[in-house]
């Protein structure tokens, strides 16, 4: 595997589930059940985004793992040569805009440069928590449609859901398999979470 971090993740054997961890452990534990006979579907999710991961399950544990790490290796980009400071990690790159934008930055303290750096991160503080919120709630939404879509109650649960009504959504997939019931309402719990720090 590549020295980042492996990504967490969810592996289930049709509504059973087969393990749940980093993802070279959730592919050998999913290679195994495979080995063993899996009825399948076998689906492995990513759990930040709960999108599929797809993963060559073909020859042994060792290949399978080889392959995983081929094909989840980082890039190493290219270093960059010009304007900036790459050893800083800055890039020099062109920004456009009305003169009397540029007035504005130049009487700025630190300059043009700085005042754009601070406001960018001031935006980017702003909005991270709602887009943590939102990818929180589509992964959910994501695992719920694939993993109950097709089971009683799935239009309610779904509305409750997105309603923010714990209690009634809880009472939807009561009757669900009981891994998918815990997985999803973990990750239910987590966009409900970031929901609420939003407020």
């Amino acid at each position: 595997m590549p020295p980042h971090d492996s990504p967490s993740c969810t592996a289930f054997d049709g509504h059973r589930l087969v393990a749940s961890g980093p993802l070279t452990e959730v592919a050998l534990a999913a290679k195994q059940a495979l080995d063993a006979g899996a009825q399948g579907p076998l689906l492995v999710f990513d759990d930040a985004s709960s999108q599929p991961v797809e993963i060559d399950f073909r020859g042994t544990p060792k290949q399978v793992l080889a392959r995983l790490a081929r094909d989840t290796a980082t890039p190493v980009p290219a270093a960059s040569r010009g304007p900036g400071r790459p050893k800083l990690g800055v890039t020099a790159r062109e920004v456009t805009l009305l003169p009397r934008h540029w007035d504005w930055l130049g009487r700025q303290p630190g300059g043009a440069s700085a005042t754009l750096r601070r406001l960018v991160e001031e935006a980017r503080r702003a909005g991270h928590a709602k887009e943590r919120a939102r990818l929180a709630s589509e992964a959910a939404d994501r695992f719920m449609r694939v993993m109950a879509g097709d089971l009683p109650g799935y239009e309610e649960a779904a509305r409750a859901f997105w309603r923010g009504q714990r209690d009634a959504f809880a009472e939807r997939i009561a009757s669900w398999p009981r891994d998918v019931r815990d997985h999803l309402l973990r990750l239910a719990t987590i966009a409900w979470d970031e929901q609420a720090d939003m407020r």
